[in-house]
């Protein structure tokens, strides 16, 4: 049976199910009631799709299995067989027989160690604040792109999208393809609010009130992804189709059925005895580190768990009888476990595209599933965990002596007895003979003595594929001063930042501007009501001038304002070192001493400069109001400036 084929053994709707009606009203007037022609078209269609994808996305669940037992797994266990002479032994003698029998077999996190650096470039170099900028397109834009900035930047700490991130890197590292989806995320709750009533009393009741929203990043696990293979990852926004499974329960599906309009059939899904999608797999080998797995089954009866099959595809509404139609649409499908559809809508976006984010570092340009950077390393990491294993075996060997007994005249118990200060007895035959001739050590060799040396040759070249090499670890080689000069660190240092620049860019062009658009077109499109952002640092003057602003540190924005044309700014990609800072601080000094010099060159825009390449993102909020005592007198007088004690006493600060 091919590995996706596995969980919920059922295929066809329960009698009961068909049976039941709930009275749902359907979109579009659609009859998408269980059972009807047009819901088991439309699940045929989608199922046959899903398992096409499946099919081809199985053949690289081993590779990845293989790549997470490196990543997860750093001692493996394995027990012999205790034969019937040794369990007749002594309760001692048995747990220390027990004990020797145990061949233990250490993975050396190697590979982490450059999966770690990789991800730490990439974490400080993208998730910082603001992790998206945008710009206006034309004058006028200007103060919206200023808001629509901050307003993303609250949403991106309260939603913690810097997590996600960091999992879509990992994944993009690990097994080549990193997914995501941006999501527009709406909290309800209650809140208690006091109604006045005319000559009466204030009640007090409560309400349900919308309390956050915003956007939010959800990772798609790489082992439950279907896209459409003829494509490449890349090109992911040309694929006719792109699907997940999603695990969740029926709980979960409730709740959410009472809040979205466009979810229905959820009620259904009681009757129904399987226990998840055919389609769920748990072929990781994340579990190895804990020696737990999911089964599914036994929890089915217990809990309520539900395999959503999520699935965007582009058809023709008339061809699939959604519509009178007859060009492309996106249209967005959710099946629950494979056997009844909950969500069949257009996608309904502004921005018309499929809302998935892929990160592919390693991309080829042509494969749906690129080979990871984990998986180039990864032979090297199996024979470098060989070199360790049997050099400890080895050593173990020569550590537990091993002896020629005669047991003519040697008593074999006592030297079996592992214990230490023993006594080995001699037979009577030997009584007066001497032992010279009745015990003998057995010799034994180092063959693995060059083993250490040899590693740290491969794990050198580990560092050098991988693109991660000791100083980019956070750690200097070996070395005195001979070997190890200021020039040689710098050049080495710079071509490797050099060289995770380029990764990072790759990121940011495949990933980062994607999110940061997607993120700008939902505010646009979903915000419904007014926000407020808090402004650091020096903020233009038109924003002041439109809004009346006093000195505070807080503005209103309404989801009007936000209507503007933008360009998303892609963020630099470099991180301290990359442009040769020491040398850019010379050039300063010299042209601070040098008077023709000073007034040919802008020396702040070159102090800028410096900074920028130092680490600083906005050196603007650094900067101080260059007013004077007279044009302070004005903004006074406007209202613009307030005095800081009147400032506290009015509640403005």
């Amino acid at each position: 049976m091919p590995p996706f084929q596995q969980g919920s053994t059922e295929t066809k709707l329960p009698e009961e199910v068909k049976r039941k009606d709930y009275g749902y009203k359907y979109p579009n007037k659609l009859n998408l009631r269980p059972g009807s022609e047009l819901h088991d078209s439309i699940k045929t269609k989608i199922m046959e799709r899903a398992l096409i994808s499946a099919s081809a996305m199985s053949n690289r669940h081993e590779s990845w299995k293989q790549t997470d037992e490196i990543l997860t797994t750093y001692v493996r266990p394995k027990k012999k067989k205790t034969t019937d002479r040794i369990s007749a032994r002594s309760r001692q003698h048995k747990l220390n027989a027990r004990q020797s029998s145990r061949d233990i077999e250490i993975v050396f996190p190697y590979s982490y160690t450059i999966l770690e650096t990789l991800l730490s470039y990439m974490f400080s170099t993208y998730v910082q604040d603001p992790m998206f900028r945008y710009e206006g397109q034309g004058h006028e834009d200007i103060i919206g792109a200023t808001l629509l900035e901050k307003v993303i930047a609250i949403d991106c700490i309260r939603n913690k999208v810097g997590l996600a991130l960091h999992t879509l890197y990992r994944d993009g590292f690990v097994y080549g393809i990193g997914l995501a989806t941006p999501t527009w995320k709406e909290k309800w709750g209650k809140r208690t609010v006091e109604k006045k009533r005319v000559l009466r009393e204030s009640k007090f009741v409560t309400e349900d009130r919308l309390l956050y929203e915003g956007n939010s990043l959800e990772n798609i696990d790489p082992y439950l992804v279907l896209p459409d293979p003829n494509y490449a990852i890349q090109d992911l926004q040309d694929m006719e189709y792109f699907g997940w499974v999603n695990p969740t329960n029926r709980m979960a599906l409730l709740a959410d059925e009472k809040e979205d309009d466009n979810l229905f059939n959820v009620k259904y899904l009681k009757h129904l005895n399987s226990s998840g999608s055919t389609l769920y797999k748990d072929d990781s080998g994340r579990n190895k580190k804990t020696s737990m797995s999911k089964d599914r089954d036994q929890a089915h009866g217990v809990s309520n768990p539900v395999d959503e099959i999520n699935m965007y595809i582009t058809l023709v509404p008339k061809e699939w009888k959604l519509g009178s139609s007859e060009y492309p649409e996106k249209w967005l499908f959710t099946i629950a476990n494979d056997l009844i559809i909950t969500r069949a809508m257009p996608i309904g976006l502004d921005h018309g595209d499929y809302p998935v984010i892929m990160c592919a570092p390693d991309y080829d340009g042509y494969s749906v599933t690129p080979v990871s950077k984990m998986e180039i390393i990864g032979g090297m990491q199996t024979t470098l965990d060989w070199m360790f294993n049997s050099h400890i075996k080895n050593v173990r060997k020569a550590l537990n002596d091993m002896w020629v007994v005669d047991p003519y005249l040697i008593n074999i118990k006592d030297v079996e007895n592992p214990e230490a200060g023993k006594v080995i007895r001699t037979r009577r035959p030997a009584w007066g003979r001497g032992v010279k001739d009745a015990i003998a050590q057995f010799p034994v060799g180092n063959a693995t003595q060059g083993h250490v040396a040899d590693a740290s040759f491969v794990m050198s070249y580990m560092d050098k594929i991988g693109g991660a090499d000791s100083s980019t670890q956070g750690s200097l080689r070996q070395g005195g001063p001979e070997r190890l000069t200021s020039a040689e660190f710098s050049g080495t240092q710079q071509g490797q930042l050099t060289r995770l620049g380029r990764i990072a860019q790759i990121i940011g062009l495949q990933s980062m501007q994607d999110i940061a658009y997607f993120f700008a077109a939902h505010t646009q499109q979903f915000l419904s009501r007014k926000t407020y952002v808090k402004i650091v640092g020096n903020l233009p003057e038109e924003l002041m001038e439109l809004r009346g602003l006093r000195q505070r540190d807080r503005v209103p924005v309404n989801p009007e304002d936000l209507d503007i044309n933008y360009d998303v700014k892609m963020l630099d990609a470099s991180m301290a070192g990359l442009g040769g800072v020491n040398e850019w601080i010379k050039l300063y000094e010299i042209l601070a001493t040098n008077p023709a010099l000073a007034q040919k060159f802008d020396m702040v825009r070159v102090f800028e400069h410096i900074a920028m390449e130092m680490g600083a993102k906005d050196v603007k909020q650094f900067e101080v109001s260059q007013m004077g005592n007279e044009q302070i007198s004005e903004e006074v007088q406007a209202g613009n400036l307030v005095p800081t004690g009147q400032a506290i006493e009015e509640g403005i600060i």
